[in-house]
């Protein structure tokens, strides 16, 4: 199925911006109220919508307001459905294929997981 949907995604560039590459709530400190960021060795110019993508697949999915609380902070949401959808798919996929490499059962199953909900009847 992905390699199938695959070969349809258009080539090109893409607009790309600072990122931080392990974007969720364990790297975020809140120090007197001010929202601070730690660990920045995964930092690097990607698409806008690469750190959000970890957030969907756990955080914005155990809670749903977690994800409008983001956008109320992040300002205009930058993801159009096409590339969001390549982008969770490529997420999705990298996590399968990460915890596997490592032998981390449960994470790969995570993945396999995020990959299944984004191939259901409603797009084969």
């Amino acid at each position: 199925m992905v390699r199938a949907e695959l070969v349809t995604w258009p080539g090109g560039g893409s607009r790309v911006v600072p990122t931080h590459g392990d974007w969720q709530p364990r790297n975020w400190l809140v120090d007197d109220g001010v929202v601070r960021v730690i660990d920045l060795g995964r930092a690097s110019m990607r698409p806008p919508t690469e750190d959000f993508v970890r957030l969907a697949g756990q955080d914005f999915a155990r809670d749903p307001e977690l994800e409008t609380a983001f956008l109320d902070g992040y300002g205009p949401d930058p993801r159009t459905p096409d590339q969001w959808r390549r982008d969770r798919i490529g997420q999705a996929v990298g996590t399968a294929v990460w915890a596997h490499g490592v032998g981390d059962d449960e994470f790969e199953a995570h993945g396999h997981a995020l990959l299944g909900g984004l191939y259901d009847a409603s797009h084969p």
